[in-house]
């Protein structure tokens, strides 16, 4: 065991350094096979080695990243075609069919012929939608050219009314082959309707991709569509030269069922349904697991099903808005959305690079961008709805319509939920999307949208489409937290003019948001036209009823505040203050009475001294609040600690506290910045928490219900246990006429309702042994002595001199 653990520990260090030096000898692959050891347990093993935080770059994690999307992605891909297979192909055959068409042959041909497709064709490898397309396409095409005695049901009697020339078509392999034309083979689509339907797949998009990436491939691979299969030699030699040059994982391997691809117990887990109950008679209830790729596939669907009744133009509802503004915006709209209907085709086409031709992909994004305009059409509508139940007069709902920022945030908004839907990852289980070329914030640069201004539309978009589905409140609600930890803080966001012009109105003494609204509930009343054109219009008045009056007239009143930059800090704050209490509970809920303090120089750094926060990160100030509290009273938290514990929260990077800006274009690890930026700056603020005199706490936020969560989310118990609360619930939910399945409960878990039977006693001892070791483990969390020493140790010192030891 010794030995195997020393070999493994050599593997990763090998690993690692042909990485940071571009050396990369070896694949993947064949670097698991010499040390015996699979994907997933690799990536864990890595995740063990890095205990310093600077011990594996930013560059080996990306690597990592990406060698894990693939191999998530391929995993399910990989399940499903074997599944499907399985109801396409009969097992045994008749007598009739030869040996070289046996089941293990065709699922070796199609797999890597897919392969070799999927290699060649698209430029995002980890785009689990369009990979599963072309996979239906591979299916297709082999499907037509197998006879039909080897098919099942309703494919052989698809493939048997197939005629060419006006006679039945031949069952042997290879007879009349080179008659058919590749005319023939495109246009009949019994078949690719079949799968389609079979798997709840848009079948225009999957026509895309098989004229646009399949067809090409094929003749790439020197075969015409009518001259019948590949040869297994031909694709297996193609494919090698592709494996070897990407250096990565050799997805051959998955039909051997090799153990270097096999998933951990976690990922298995997620594959797996609801536990079986003790009542025989509810077992017809239990509602079946979703795959990946079903997953996404049924998204995507009821995606399609609600916008299927929305139109590409404005609605008549809306021409009668446009008409009554005091300047018609209809036309300006119009060629907006024209404009950014062909930037995002090539910004599409350049990401995804399908098929040989640009207009491949270029027919897939307008699919998608169309789909984006009719949502963003349909939650127009409803928003000024909404909108107009406050405003006072028509010329304020004009100055909102002609106002370009709004016009595209919404856009992009609506256009990012479509890209959300189709690039749910196979790896989440919990329906956030993956990182991708596509993912968010690649719309802001595509529709060269400030973070800031894409903010201010989200809550309203989230209020006004109530057919949005959990995963994307959820997709939503992270752009917005992304938007509040970094992005609106990059160089050149508008969210600094508006500090600046908020503290140069009353003095420099006024805040953004006062903390004496700390602990008041934050609302979410807010409309589009109160973020969008705050602080030029006047006042709204509150009331709803036609004939009320403003109790004060605009022109009486000083200049307002910003509700867009008020709105922000307060959910800032909000953030924030989470954020921190998680992150405190895991390492000093032994000392409670240091929470206030850390939250206080947290919250006085975020409005005092907001300049440290551009182009840096949110989470950066809060793990520096913390380490600086802790020296300046005693408590020996460490910074490994404290990064240790920080990369288990939800939602976290790495790069957050390995790279970090020191000064300009100059980064370092969060220690370096602690040091040489945030020590210097707030010492004198740090040192007083020390004095007979600490400064006057900042109150705690009040911390509402999120309106973006659902009542029935299952919350998991603390300190890594197994262990759900769920609310009892329906095992479907209704919405727009349609049905899609809640999570499911994994059988590694234990499911309980209160008010049937449950079974044995011995489960709920098991379980209150489980919630009792909770407590102890969450008191040991903050007692980390086992670990390795860390790499650094800072101390801080009065004359501002920091010592490192170890």
């Amino acid at each position: 065991a010794y030995n195997k653990k020393k070999k493994e520990t050599w593997g990763v260090c090998i690993f690692i350094v042909a990485v940071d030096l571009d050396e990369m000898t070896f694949t993947f692959t064949e670097l698991l096979k010499s040390i015996s050891i699979s994907v997933c347990t690799f990536f864990q093993f890595l995740k063990e080695v890095d205990v310093n935080m600077d011990t594996v770059s930013t560059k080996v994690d990306s690597t990592v990243s990406r060698l894990k999307k693939k191999y998530d992605v391929l995993l399910a891909l990989y399940h499903k075609f074997e599944r499907t297979c399985g109801l396409i192909y009969l097992e045994q055959p008749s007598s009739e069919i030869s040996a070289e068409l046996s089941s293990v042959l065709v699922l070796k041909n199609y797999w890597i012929t897919f392969l070799l497709a999927k290699g060649k064709m698209l430029q995002m490898e980890d785009d689990l939608v369009i990979s599963f397309q072309l996979l239906l396409c591979v299916l297709d095409y082999f499907i037509k050219l197998s006879p039909p005695a080897m098919l099942k049901e309703p494919y052989k009697s698809a493939v048997t009314a197939v005629t060419v020339n006006g006679s039945a078509r031949t069952p042997r392999r290879g007879q009349n082959r080179s008659a058919r034309t590749s005319k023939q083979i495109d246009t009949d689509t019994k078949v690719i309707e079949i799968l389609c339907k079979e798997h709840d797949c848009n079948l225009d998009e999957v026509k895309n991709v098989y004229s646009s990436s399949f067809i090409p491939f094929l003749t790439s691979i020197g075969i015409v569509a009518s001259k019948g299969l590949p040869e297994v030699e031909v694709v297996l030699k193609q494919y090698e030269e592709l494996y070897l040059k990407n250096k990565d994982i050799d997805a051959r391997l998955f039909l051997d069922h090799d153990e270097t691809l096999q998933p951990d117990v976690i990922a298995c887990s997620q594959l797996e349904g609801t536990p079986p109950k003790n009542n025989p008679d509810e077992e017809l209830n239990l509602v079946i697991p979703q795959t990946p790729v079903r997953a996404a596939m049924n998204n995507i669907q009821q995606l399609i099903m609600i916008l299927n009744s929305a139109t590409d133009k404005p609605s008549d509802t809306l021409i009668v808005y446009f008409n009554n503004c005091t300047v018609n915006p209809m036309e300006t709209i119009l060629k907006r959305v024209e404009k950014l209907d062909h930037v995002f085709k090539q910004k599409f086409a350049e990401a995804v690079g399908l098929g040989c031709a640009e207009i491949g992909s270029q027919v897939t994004g307008i699919l998608r961008y169309k789909l984006g305009v009719r949502l963003y059409y349909r939650v127009m509508e409803s928003m000024l709805k909404s909108v107009r139940q406050v405003l006072i007069t028509f010329f304020l709902l004009s100055k909102l319509l002609n106002d370009n920022i709004f016009h595209t945030s919404l856009l992009a908004c609506a256009v990012e939920v479509i890209m959300a839907t189709y690039s749910r990852s196979a790896s989440q289980s919990d329906g956030t999307s993956a990182e991708t070329d596509l993912s968010f914030p690649w719309i802001l640069k595509v529709f060269d949208l400030k973070a800031f201004d894409f903010y201010k539309v989200i809550e309203s978009f989230i209020k006004a489409e109530p057919s949005l589905t959990r995963e994307m409140i959820k997709h939503l609600e992270r752009c917005e937290h992304r938007i509040m930890e970094s992005l609106a803080w990059q160089s050149g966001s508008p969210l600094f003019d508006l500090i600046k012009q908020s503290k140069e109105r009353e003095g420099q003494t006024d805040p953004p948001e006062p903390t004496s609204a700390l602990n008041l509930p934050l609302q979410h009343n807010h409309t589009a036209a109160d973020l969008y054109l705050s602080p030029v219009k006047p006042p709204l008045s509150a009331t709803s009823t036609p004939d009320a009056q403003p109790a004060v007239t605009p022109q009486a009143q000083k200049p307002q505040k910003s509700t867009s930059l008020s709105l922000f800090y307060k959910k800032v704050y909000l953030l924030a203050y989470l954020r921190l209490r998680t992150l405190f509970f895991r390492l000093l809920s032994d000392h409670p009475d240091l929470e206030p303090l850390i939250w206080t120089l947290f919250q006085h750094t975020l409005q005092n001294e907001y300049e440290l926060m551009r182009d840096r990160h949110l989470d950066q100030i809060m793990m520096c609040s913390m380490y600086g509290i802790c020296k300046v009273k005693n408590v020996d938290l460490r910074f490994k600690i404290i990064v240790s514990a920080y990369k288990e929260l939800p939602n976290t990077n790495q790069e957050t506290f390995k790279h970090v800006l020191i000064r300009e274009e100059q980064y370092d690890s969060i220690i370096v910045f602690y040091n040489l930026v945030f020590m210097q700056k707030l010492k004198t603020n740090i040192l007083q928490y020390a004095s007979s005199r600490p400064p006057t706490l900042s109150p705690i936020p009040h911390v509402p219900r999120s309106p973006y969560q659902f009542s029935n989310s299952p919350r998991r118990v603390p300190a890594g246990n197994i262990i759900y609360i769920s609310p009892l619930k329906s095992p479907y939910k209704f919405s727009d006429g349609f049905q899609s399945p809640t999570k499911m409960t994994p059988r590694s878990r234990i499911l309980v309702s209160i008010g049937e039977p449950f079974g044995t006693s011995e489960k709920f001892q098991k379980i209150n042994q489980m919630l009792g070791n909770s407590d102890s483990q969450l008191k040991r969390s903050a007692e980390v002595s086992a670990a390795p020493k860390p790499l650094k140790r800072l101390r801080f010192d009065i004359e501002g001199q920091d010592e490192a030891d170890g």
